[in-house]
């Protein structure tokens, strides 16, 4: 199901609070405009979080940054792409979820100006599908760096289906996260 308000559209997706939103862009020769957020609008589509940080990344393409949690500080996420492309995931880590280990995946584009919102709750993580990539997001949780979670990328049990990149690139910290059944998460 899908909602107009204002200047967005928001789709609902196959996990409950999960929203796929699509900005309107009014373009013409010399550019393009666009709202990326308005809290009255958000609001009235269901989505009421109070943002209090912002973060961006850049990476080149392969660099896999996920899958990322806080358990005792959960942040809830609105994230997109200022420049290039990602495959975005997200996984429901609800313990009383009926979708509680299940992913949603898509292609985030600078061009499109796409955004997923990503609810308390739920483990995020992205690949670059294109040559670089510039990736902002809107919390509404501060980052606490002693409450830094993480789930492996390639949890057989998950089965996230990643786009063939090439080499991919982990930092250290991302290529020893446990499987969700090790990591026992609760929320």
């Amino acid at each position: 199901m899908e909602k107009v308000i204002g200047n967005f559209k928001f789709i609902e997706t196959n996990i409950k609070d999960v929203f796929v939103i699509e900005p309107k862009k009014y373009g013409d020769n010399r550019g393009y405009f666009m709202e990326t957020y308005k809290q009255t609008d958000f609001e009235e589509a269901g989505i009421k979080y109070n943002f209090i940080q912002d973060n961006q990344s850049k990476s080149k393409r392969g660099v896999l940054r996920g899958l990322h949690f806080q358990t005792k500080h959960p942040q809830a996420k609105l994230v997109r792409c200022l420049e290039g492309e990602v495959f975005d995931v997200c996984v429901d880590l609800r313990k009383n979820s009926p979708t509680y280990g299940k992913w949603f995946g898509l292609i985030l584009s600078a061009e499109k100006g796409n955004m997923l919102m990503i609810p308390r709750g739920f483990a995020h993580g992205f690949v670059v599908v294109s040559e670089t990539a510039t990736f902002c997001y809107k919390c509404d949780e501060v980052y606490h760096p002693e409450d830094d979670g993480g789930i492996i990328y390639n949890d057989p049990q998950i089965d996230i289906k990643w786009p063939d990149v090439g080499e991919l690139l982990l930092s250290e910290k991302d290529q020893k996260h446990p499987t969700l059944k090790e990591a026992n998460i609760t929320f």
